[in-house]
């Protein structure tokens, strides 16, 4: 009799510890499918934040473009000065818009950073001293940074560079590179319509 009791009583602990063990398992699910949930979220978020650092950036070289165009030139001394104020008053509201979205990387991810940071700032330093040869090297840069068959030349140096950096780093590093070399052919057009408008000018005073 005493010997049922006790098997009785390991059945019913047994029986409880079971039930436990699944409650626990079951809370454990609810807490990881709520963590995926979540971990979408902050993919997105990470996302959504790294699109409006793209548009902000585009915003900013938007304007400056309109400020030192051709057409801002083109236009009377009354109007450039009103619309120099709204581009100037517009470049200023977007620079209050501050977006920063950190990349993780490990200590091989952030060397190679580095590297790939000080090529771009060396060329873009000497941009002024010799446009065309900044041009073709940030190019074979940039020929580095994609996938599809480049139409120059590409560096095999920084390639391997980029190829170390985290996969968002790479991504910045190629749009740093195109926002250059799109900057830098905004200016060569601006300087050969300076040069022709000389050119007229000249012509003009020597027709006089």
């Amino acid at each position: 009799m005493a010997q049922a009791k006790i098997n009785a009583k390991m059945n019913d602990a047994s029986k409880g510890k079971f039930t436990r063990t699944l409650s626990m398992a079951d809370r454990s699910g609810q807490l990881l499918e709520s963590l995926d949930q979540l971990e979408m979220r902050v993919e997105a978020l990470r996302e959504e934040a790294t699109a409006m650092e793209q548009e902000r950036e585009c915003l900013i070289e938007m304007i400056q473009s309109i400020r030192n165009s051709q057409e801002m030139r083109s236009v009377c001394d009354g109007e450039r000065e009103e619309l120099s104020l709204t581009a100037s008053r517009l470049l200023g509201r977007t620079l209050t818009v501050s977006i920063s979205v950190d990349t993780i990387r490990n200590d091989q991810q952030e060397e190679a950073l580095k590297k790939a940071t000080a090529i771009i700032d060396e060329i873009a330093g000497k941009v002024l001293e010799d446009m065309e040869e900044a041009r073709k090297r940030l190019q074979a840069l940039h020929a580095a940074c994609v996938t599809d068959a480049p139409p120059v030349p590409l560096d095999q140096k920084f390639q391997s560079v980029v190829i170390s950096c985290a996969l968002e780093d790479q991504k910045k590093i190629k749009r740093r590179l195109e926002t250059l070399i799109r900057n830098m052919d905004n200016a060569e057009k601006t300087i050969k319509m300076m040069d022709n408008q000389k050119v007229d000018h000249s012509s003009l005073t020597n027709g006089k």
